[in-house]
């Protein structure tokens, strides 16, 4: 088993406080809205959207997997920081033991934003990532945040 990871930082424009309450405290209401080609549905399982809470993102067909249970480790406000667990679905016993995304949205001088992901997975014995594998990962976290940029350009008030 060995541990692997990527970070990667995408720029919007987007105001930071913006990109994460639209990201992280309401990721599950926009992201079936705003990707209804990848994701079906994204619920709350358990809790109150804080630290211990239980989601679950349901994927179409054209999603490598049906569907992710994740839970919430951080949840930092004040700092946009947010930290989840993959507890269940995707790759996990299959590929990984276990997967955690660590999401930071920093504010730039010209008022949009940063939004800064570190993703870490421990993988089960014999298992390597492809970089084919990583670039389709990091191609659709890019994808999900242009979604959400397009989204509160479009939407102001929101």
């Amino acid at each position: 088993m060995g541990l692997f990871g990527f970070t990667m930082e995408i720029t919007s424009s987007v105001s930071a406080v913006r990109m994460f309450n639209a990201a992280v405290l309401d990721g599950h209401k926009l992201a079936p809205k705003l990707m209804p080609a990848l994701v079906v549905s994204s619920l709350i399982l358990e809790g109150d959207g804080g630290v211990g809470t239980i989601k679950q993102i349901n994927f179409t067909e054209a999603s490598q997997f049906s569907f992710i249970k994740e839970r919430v480790d951080v949840l930092n406000k004040e700092h946009l920081e947010y930290k989840v667990t993959v507890i269940e679905g995707g790759h996990i016993g299959k590929k990984v033991e276990w997967v955690t995304n660590h999401i930071k949205v920093d504010s730039t001088d010209n008022g949009g934003c940063v939004y800064k992901l570190c993703c870490e997975y421990k993988t089960l014995s014999g298992i390597e990532y492809t970089e084919e594998e990583v670039h389709r990962a990091k191609n659709g976290i890019i994808v999900m945040v242009k979604a959400i940029e397009a989204y509160l350009v479009e939407n102001p008030d929101c």
